[in-house]
């Protein structure tokens, strides 16, 4: 095992330690007691079996048969959510022929980001995790099911789902995807476009003819963005089939993975003798192991958030020092956009996570000694699934790269480091992701340029104000100033300016896309604004040094510590489209390093 692994881990075993064990003793004594159904009374187990027919009603009565709830963030707003709408039937057919109960728990909100990217509605994106992961417990309070079973793809969405789920650890959980959209418009092209439009060298006609053809069809959008992250790190997890992230929707492939989802969940739950409740899958070793493969694939930095959200959950402490000395010694293994110009199908036709996992095991880069789904040890999931003659089989990942420009060896990676950088200094503490950074960029010393709203730099850049070296400022975008929202939309306009020769780069307590690419980007900075942090007292024209070399994050202004603190001009960014009644979601919300997150104190 690589010394820094293992002593990463080492730490945040003692630092999770007392956390960590009375979630252990309190799952434990939840599983000991079986679902409530075996001992609640009449007129409510009545209730719960009402709707169901004669069979389940009867199954359900006893206390042998399992019942397994399932839990859908189905919508057709979102295309790798649309195909979700078949999963219930496929769910409840596939259990009984197992001899098993299946019951739809309940569904959960899912945001698309890619709608409400730069819209007021991005505002409620990040706390649409914490919803999720209140539904998703509301979903499974009745208290009826030995296991459950996740729908869920996207951006929030996995990462609510496996909080609520954590709360129910007793129950062994399983995600089934859906998988991702076949190849449209290359994401390079798609890129050239965005940029072409916001130079002023093509209209919205041919944008949203280009934007059409890159999402086209149901499935996962086809870039290496936070929710094709998500499916990553449920398979580095052990909490989804191995292999099976990236087959794509309709296919019988697709239908097949599903069905052995099911059975798979019915073969650990607690009335067995190979019983797998998720609270004991999602340990210290597993979280390191996220984090492993995060690094490893140049995942989105969403994940430094939700990562430290799904730790808590489960009595697990991380920070982002955690995050940094990982990225330090793990090498990146591929390259899939924004990070490169592949997208996750050429990345899973290349070798795939299969291959990524085997290369990091055999390199010491991963914790064999792990649960799964599938029993003890990740090795299980260094392999693929297929079809032979209608049946389900797997055999084992690629010997070796199927294309060396998307996936590499551990002896042989594209870059030594994971890219993922903990920059720190009187500004505070935020993250940058270099890998789809051209080296030269990795650092710059510029003046300031403070902009209170994406809306605000747009006007500038368009009045041709922007034709400079400098940072852009966006203060106030953290979680308790508006929810803090992703800030793709800067991305194009910042990719001209440096097309065009000029240093820039970006400094705000925001999020950025987990599409963020070419642009040096601290985001994420704490303290936020709105908590007193320094970003707030920026001003035009202050020197910032952004070093990702060296770990440095400064501004260069004798008075900023004595600066009054202004009151950032947001009252228009906490109501309308719903943003009112996140209020207490914004004052209660952790900083960004504590998971940005109403749940403080979940577990622990």
């Amino acid at each position: 095992m690589n010394s820094t692994i293992q002593r990463v881990t080492e730490r945040i075993q003692q630092r999770s330690k007392h956390s960590r064990n009375a979630y252990i003793s309190r799952i434990r004594d939840a599983a000991n007691g079986g679902p409530s159904r075996t001992s609640m009374s009449c007129s409510n187990l009545a209730h719960a079996m009402a709707a169901g027919s004669n069979i389940e009603k009867q199954a359900l009565s006893g206390n042998t048969v399992p019942n397994v709830g399932i839990v859908s963030a189905y919508n057709e707003m979102l295309s790798a959510h649309q195909p979700f709408e078949t999963y219930p039937a496929v769910i409840k057919d596939a259990a009984a022929k197992q001899g098993a109960i299946a019951q739809f728990a309940g569904g959960v909100p899912a945001m698309c980001d890619g709608v409400t990217q730069g819209q007021d509605g991005m505002d409620l994106s990040l706390f649409s995790r914490d919803v999720i992961a209140l539904s998703t417990a509301v979903a499974l309070s009745h208290d009826m099911f030995d296991a459950a079973i996740c729908l869920g793809i996207c951006d929030k969405i996995v990462p609510g789902l496996l909080i609520g789920a954590l709360s129910f650890g007793h129950l062994p959980v399983t995600f089934a995807p859906a998988g991702p959209m076949v190849s449209g418009l290359s994401n390079k092209e798609k890129a050239q476009v965005r940029e072409e439009y916001a130079a002023g060298r093509i209209g919205r006609d041919e944008l949203l003819a280009a934007e059409s053809a890159a999402y086209h069809a149901p499935g996962t959008c086809t870039f290496y963005g936070t929710a094709n992250s998500n499916q990553m790190l449920m398979e580095f997890m052990g909490l989804q089939l191995p292999g099976g992230s990236f087959v794509n929707p309709g296919t019988e492939l697709r239908e097949q993975l599903t069905r052995e989802a099911v059975n798979n969940v019915l073969n650990i739950t607690n009335l067995g003798d190979s019983y797998v409740p998720v609270g004991e899958i999602v340990d210290e070793k597993a979280i390191v192991n996220a984090i492993v493969g995060l690094l490893a694939t140049g995942g989105s930095t969403n994940h430094t958030i939700h990562l430290v959200a799904i730790a808590k959950a489960a009595g697990i402490v991380i920070d982002w020092e955690d995050f940094s000395e990982l990225s330090g010694t793990v090498p990146l293994l591929a390259r899939v956009y924004p990070n490169g110009m592949a997208d996750v199908n050429h990345f899973h036709a290349a070798g795939g996570l299969g291959f990524v996992i085997r290369e990091l095991l055999d390199a010491g880069m991963l914790h064999e000694d792990v649960q799964t789904i599938l029993g003890p040890g990740l090795r299980k999931f260094c392999r693929e699934p297929f079809l032979e003659k209608g049946r389900l089989e797997w055999r084992n990942a690629a010997e070796k790269t199927l294309d060396a420009d998307i996936v590499r060896p551990a002896s042989d990676p594209f870059d030594a480091e994971g890219g993922l950088r903990l920059v720190s200094g009187n500004v505070g503490r935020a993250i940058v992701k270099v890998s789809a950074v051209a080296p030269e960029h990795y650092s710059i010393k510029a003046p300031a340029r403070v902009f209170s709203s994406q809306a605000a730099f747009t006007e500038a850049f368009n009045d041709g104000e922007l034709e400079t070296d400098f940072v852009a400022v966006l203060p106030g975008q953290g979680p308790r100033a508006n929810g803090m929202p992703e800030l793709h939309k800067l991305t194009p306009y910042l990719g001209v300016l440096q097309n065009r020769g000029f240093k820039v780069a970006l400094l705000t307590d925001g999020r950025m896309s987990g599409a963020s690419g070419k642009v040096l980007a601290a985001i994420q900075v704490t303290p936020e604004s709105l908590a007193g942090g320094i970003i707030g007292r920026i001003h035009d024209g202050d020197v910032v040094t952004i070093d990702s070399n060296s770990g440095t994050l400064t501004v260069d202004a004798e008075d900023i510590e004595s600066r009054p603190a202004p009151a950032p001009d947001i009252a228009n960014q906490q109501i309308g489209m719903g943003r009112e009644l996140f209020a207490a979601f914004r004052e209660n919300s952790s900083g960004a390093e504590q998971g940005a997150g109403i749940f403080t104190t979940v577990n622990v």
